[in-house]
């Protein structure tokens, strides 16, 4: 691997900077190749490419211990770059590659995945929305046939009522006119009129009306043929 990197230091003894080493600068150059090829030889290469603060401090304080003696203090070591071989580097971009398509692919499946629950979720609420729906439409159809229901058994009550009420009013009059039994016997073949209207084939007479004057003339009034009618006392 090729890694750049820059060290700032600072003179603290002439003395043993002039005379202490031969070339400090190279001394330094090298001493820090030396402690650079020691610390990234127990790193994984993913902790290499990750992990610069961790080796920048591992060597600031190696560098410095070993620079005292020099007159040198070392305040700060930064890796510029590190840059893997090409073969390493093509490995790395093909597992970039695979793990974005691995991303990719677990996206999209997360995305089907939420999309049909949606649909599904949707699907419910329409099916609730719908019996529900049904349900109402169900109750006013019957409230409807019910109160439909209401109103014709109260339209019947009130006819029946209206029937009762003119026969106790009819009944009222008469008794107030107080007719006598002539009339009431006429009224009564009347009502043996009707009944035979047509359909009637016997007609059976009241002894007590058969006495009474202009019966005979009455009784032509009848629309009966002759021959299907048995008159009998």
């Amino acid at each position: 691997m090729r890694i750049d990197t820059v060290v700032y230091y600072q003179i603290t003894d002439p003395k043993l900077y002039a005379y202490g080493v031969d070339n400090p600068i190279m001394a330094i150059e090298n001493l820090t190749a030396t402690t650079l090829r020691n610390i990234i030889g127990d790193l994984e290469l993913d902790a290499t490419l990750t992990s610069r603060e961790t080796i920048n401090t591992k060597m600031r304080a190696t560098l410095d211990e070993a620079t005292d003696p020099w007159g040198i203090k070392v305040n700060r070591v930064e890796l510029k770059n590190i840059i893997p071989p090409q073969e390493i580097q093509n490995a790395m971009e093909k597992q970039m590659k695979a793990e974005r398509e691995r991303r990719e692919s677990i996206l999209r499946a997360e995305g089907e995945k939420k999309s049909s629950v949606l649909i599904a979720e949707g699907h419910k609420e329409a099916m609730i929305l719908e019996a529900e729906a049904e349900k109402e439409a169900a109750i006013l159809k019957a409230e409807a046939q019910k109160e439909a229901t209401i109103r014709q058994a109260e339209g019947q009550a009130e006819a029946i009522l209206k029937v009762q009420q003119a026969t106790a009013d009819g009944l009222k009059a008469s008794k107030e006119a107080e007719a006598d039994d002539a009339v009431i016997k006429l009224k009564s073949l009347e009502a043996f009129a009707k009944a035979a209207d047509g359909k009637a084939t016997k007609i059976i007479v009241p002894s007590e009306i058969q006495g009474l004057a202009g019966m005979v003339s009455s009784i032509k009034e009848i629309a009966v043929d002759p021959k299907d009618v048995d008159v009998t006392e």
